[in-house]
């Protein structure tokens, strides 16, 4: 359960302040050049705009109100060029914001996809994986967000403003103050907009990480769901699912879009104010009109940066959610920490002891008892047993997926929770009761158990599988694509390729957790044929529900309740009458 109330504890930059005084510190330096360019180009925009509104006054009272043709070619030759220095710096500003924010993405999904292999297993057990993946796509944007509405609103948006509003005080400092006094009730409002919708969104994007991660387990189970027909009833708990987050979004929208009528409503006030305080002074006082125009232009222009900025929070809010939950992932804490005198793995005869050990799931009910056996270096030690009685867990200690609560593990006299995990891992290979495949082709699949194996290393290994033949038989052979998870391959042929890849990683250690178990009795027996010759010389730990397959195993270990109930060679096993080996063997002879 650690995994998950890590999962569960706030990062340290909880506040959208801390969230992006973290972004910035950790990808701000990256980007100096692109932001440099980027803040450059808005400075422009702005500079550009308000260069527009003050402009208008000249425009008015020099052409309209004067008739200085002289002046015209240069008034309206400045205003264009006003207007092509400001698309240009759009175009600019737009492009580098998305190189940056798209460089961005890749480097977290990078470091997530780092950072999550550095989790052990005990925490994919824990959390549902399409829940994971689907929470990491949708939320590894909102960093990317932070940071480019704080550029864009800070550079384009405020220096816009900014400089529209010094317009207007030059122009009538007096209309000014009519805009000024309606903006602090506008601010008030849209703070308690922006905190009603914090929580909304974090709402909002788990119920969407749930509707992901269903249709997606769904779709992998489709096999089971159509034999069980439970369309209907995974039906309904996906609607439900569905009908949550589309009242959360429901409830977004209308938190996000009543921005829009007290903005429009404060400017409605601001604008109409300043326009009636205006008219009458030029019916009553014959003030020119240039200054007006221009100070009008310049409110005009200064809505859309001002609504822009109103609803900042509102969004920055909603992208330091994400953020804020692709932190709490990668602030989790690898449950298994390498301890600082840990060295390399140094293997001689590669015999494996258990010394007292113990161990249990989370808060579960203890799974192994004090358990003390010893496989020797060179030979084939068995596990079997009832379910449950503890096999598959020493299997899953020995890579050091999980650590013992109690007691130690030794590999050449060397307790492995000294030595990395890296050299630990190096010398195993190890078969699982599920075999997996990974996209890609056949070839692909073998080689990962040893990048550097050759071709030739990895058809020997796909023969000693007995995988050679079929797969030469499939449209592309070797270079075939294997589909989803080994989608377009039988159970037994996923297996054997598994088997395959175990035996071109060539360590001195061999793990089989049921690695005949998907197969049918023809490819069983070509298949224990093959690891027969494959174990020789190893040290191999299988695990094994059928006792045929492990007869001539050099020690077979019977485990109940999580002890050591039994241990022998199978002739010798066998011959005890009220032994546990007897009665397994005597059940599963044949009829």
């Amino acid at each position: 359960m650690e995994a998950v109330k890590q999962r569960k504890r706030q990062v340290d930059s909880g506040t959208v302040a801390g969230v992006l005084k973290r972004v910035i510190a950790e990808n701000g330096r990256d980007h100096v050049k692109g932001y440099v360019i980027a803040i450059s180009c808005l400075v422009a925009v702005a500079l550009s705009t308000a260069f527009t509104a003050w402009i208008m006054e000249s425009v008015v009272n020099e052409a309209f109100a004067n008739k200085r043709a002289d002046l015209v070619w240069m008034i309206c030759g400045s205003i264009l060029v006003a207007f092509i220095i400001r698309g240009f710096a759009s175009y600019g500003e737009a492009v580098t914001l998305s190189k940056i924010g798209n460089n961005i993405v890749a480097v977290y999904q990078r470091r997530l996809y780092d950072h999550l292999m550095t989790l052990s297993v005990g925490f994919y057990n824990e959390a549902r994986s399409a829940h994971l993946a689907a929470q990491i796509s949708q939320n590894v944007n909102g960093i990317r967000d932070v940071l480019n509405l704080t550029v864009t609103s800070t550079a384009r948006d405020l220096l816009t403003l900014i400089s529209l509003i010094a317009v207007m005080v030059s122009k009538d400092w007096i209309l000014s103050l009519i805009v000024f006094f309606v903006a602090p009730p506008l601010l008030y409002a849209l703070r308690y907009v922006s905190k009603r919708l914090r929580s909304a969104t974090k709402e909002s994007v788990e119920f969407n990480s749930h509707v992901v991660g269903a249709m997606q387990e769904t779709i992998q189970g489709i096999a089971i769901v159509k034999a069980f027909t439970m369309e209907q009833s995974l039906s309904r708990k996906v609607n439900g699912i569905i009908d949550a987050a589309e009242n959360r979004a429901n409830r977004i929208a209308r938190l996000t879009e009543r921005t829009a009528p007290l903005t429009e409503t404060f400017a409605g006030v601001a604008i109409s104010s300043v326009l009636a305080y205006a008219a009458f002074r030029s019916i009553y006082s014959n003030v020119p009109p240039g200054a007006f125009f221009s100070f009008v232009t310049a409110l005009l222009m200064a809505y859309d940066p001002a609504r822009r900025l109103a609803r900042l929070q509102v969004q920055l809010e909603r992208a330091v959610v994400n953020a804020r939950m692709i932190y709490e992932l990668l602030d989790l804490q690898p449950q298994q920490r390498e301890r600082a005198d840990a060295k390399d793995l140094v293997v001689t005869d590669a015999k494996i002891e258990l010394e007292n050990v113990s161990f249990r799931y989370g808060n579960g009910d203890e799974i192994l008892k004090g358990v003390n056996l010893m496989a020797e270096g060179g030979k084939t030690t068995a596990l079997v047993g009832p379910s449950g009685a503890g096999k598959s867990t020493i299997i899953s200690l020995l890579p050091r997926f999980y650590d013992p609560a109690e007691g130690r593990i030794l590999i050449d006299g060397q307790d492995i929770s000294h030595v990395t995990k890296a050299s630990l891992r190096h010398h195993l290979a190890y078969v699982s009761q599920q075999p997996y495949l990974f996209e890609g082709s056949i070839r692909d699949n073998i080689r990962y158990g040893r990048p550097e194996a050759t071709d030739t290393e990895v058809e020997e290994a796909a023969k000693l599988a007995y995988a050679h033949d079929f797969i030469l038989a499939q449209p592309q052979g070797y270079d075939t694509p294997v589909g989803e998870n080994g989608v377009t391959l039988s159970g037994g042929q996923r297996q054997r390729l598994s088997i395959a890849r175990a035996l071109v990683r060539n360590a001195p250690i061999l793990l089989l957790d049921e690695a005949t178990s998907a197969l049918d009795n023809e490819s069983e027996a070509a298949v224990q044929k093959a690891l027969e010759t494959a174990m020789r010389g190893r040290t191999v730990v299988v695990v094994a529900h059928r006792l045929s397959t492990i007869v001539k195993a050099d020690k077979i270990v019977v485990m109940n309740e999580g002890r050591v109930a039994e241990e022998g060679s199978h002739e010798a096993l066998a011959q005890r009458p009220d032994g546990l080996y007897a009665r397994l063997n005597n059940l599963q002879k044949p009829i």
